[in-house]
This record gives structure tokens, sequence and C-alpha cells, in this order.
């Protein structure tokens, strides 16, 4: 009946003693251990010199901030980004609005000057002056990005930066904006040549020679008058943003430094 004898029908065999010695010890290789330290001084150096990179942008990028430089990523249109726009995370919540309608009137330029282009091609095919098609497109081709540049770009930035020096920029431009656009809306015969603009004035005039194309001239027409309304209240309500937080007393009073140190 001893425990120590396996029952004779037992499948495991009996496991045999373990040595056991006190006094053992284990041997560590000593290449082994060196690799080890060698491998953590490498970790060490390369992360030491990580965090000397990381300081080192960071201070360039401070060094860029206190210039006035912005760092712009173009990310717009997604499909094929030309331009930095990003109103959600780079411009105050209380902005926002102003500044996406402000948006929305640069598309409409856009969206003006390339039906312009359209009506003015139709009444070309139909035996109109080829010369208008040529303004037509050159309207087109240099209205939209010089629009950008002039007036959305510095009013962007300056909401961005809070600078008075581009809300005057843009003040600027945006006047010359809505004074083209209500222009185009009627489209007298001066300046312009002819029918290259769709306004009210050529619109009734092509109608007594082909319905068809003052179609496209009327809409053209609506096309403008709908952006000049548009942009007038953009400029009111960004003008009185503008005054409320005493920007204009500050370009006023840039304005009178430098024509002093130019004295």
């Amino acid at each position: 009946m001893g425990g120590s004898v396996p029952p004779a029908n037992s499948r495991l065999a009996p496991l045999p003693p373990e040595p056991y010695d006190r006094g053992a010890t284990i041997d560590i290789p000593l290449d082994s251990a060196q690799d080890l330290q060698a491998k953590e001084k490498e970790l060490k150096a390369r992360e030491a010199d990580l965090k000397r990179r990381e300081q080192e942008l960071k201070r360039r990028e401070e060094a860029i901030a206190r210039a006035g430089v912005l760092m712009e990523e173009k990310n717009w249109p997604p499909f094929l980004p030309i331009i930095h726009h990003d109103i959600t995370n780079e411009i105050p919540i209380h902005l926002q609005k102003m500044l996406y309608i402000a948006f929305t009137t640069w598309l409409g330029l856009a969206a003006c000057l390339v039906w312009n282009f359209v009506a003015v091609t139709v009444n070309w095919m139909k035996g109109g002056d080829p010369v208008i098609w040529f303004l037509a497109l050159i309207y087109c081709i240099t209205g939209v990005p010089g629009a950008y540049v002039l007036w959305y770009r510095p009013v962007y930035r300056a909401m961005r930066t809070d600078s008075a020096l581009k809300f005057g920029w843009f003040f600027l431009f945006y006047t010359i904006h809505i004074g083209f656009c209500v222009f185009a809306s009627v489209a007298p015969p001066i300046i312009f040549k002819g029918k290259s603009l769709t306004g009210i004035l050529p619109a009734i005039d092509v109608l007594t020679d082909n319905a068809f194309v003052a179609i496209f001239y009327f809409i053209g027409f609506g096309f403008f008058a709908i952006e000049s309304l548009i942009s007038i209240w953009v400029i009111q309500q960004i003008y009185m943003y503008f005054r409320g937080t005493g920007k204009a007393a500050e370009i006023k009073r840039e304005a009178a430094a430098k024509t002093m140190m130019a004295l």
C-alpha cells in the first residue's frame, strides 16, 4: 500500500528525482551582458537625439511664429489641394459664420465668371464678335485666383491672426470686388468691350437678335446681382466687427506712426 509505488496499470512513468544543490550558481555569459549594455547605450543615444531634434523643431516653429510667417499646408479642395483652408480649426468660432459667407462670395464670383464665359461662348458661336470671347476667358482665368490672393486670403489671415493691416488690405480690394460685380450686373458698353459681360443691358440688347442667347445673359445678370448683394452684406458685417474690436483706431495709429517715421 506504499504511496511510492505507482499502480500497475498507470501509463505515466515515474519522474526521476531532481538534483538539488544549494551551492549551485547560474553562469551568465559576459558577452551577452556586454551586448545588452551596448544596446541600452545605443537606445539612450537615439532617445537623446530625438529629444534634441524635437527641441530644435519647436524652436524653429516658435521663431517662425514670432516672425509672423504662417505654416500653411494645402488641403482644399480635398481631391486636388491647391490652397490652405481650415476655418473650423483655425478661426475663432464667433468669426466662422462671417468667413464662411465670405468664402461663399469667392466661390460665387468663380461661378459668375464661369457662367459669363459660357454665355459669351454661346453668343460667339451664334455669330458674335470673337474678341468678347477672349475677354470673357481672361476675366475667368484671372478673376478667380486674383480674388483669392487679393481679398479672400487676406481676410482669412486677418481673422486667423487678428491683424489690423490684413483687414485693411481686405477692405480695399473687397470694395473693388463689389464695384466690379455691380458694374458687371449692369455692363454698360464702357471700359469692358460690348457683350463680354452678361449684364442686364447686354441681355436686353441680345434679346432683340437671339432669345436663346439672351436667356444665358439674363441668368448671368442674376448671378452678378446676387453676388453683389451678398458681398455688400459681408463687408458690412466684417466692418462692424472690425470697428467693434478697435482695429480701425489701430490702423490709424500705425499709419500716423509710419508717416512720422517717413518725415
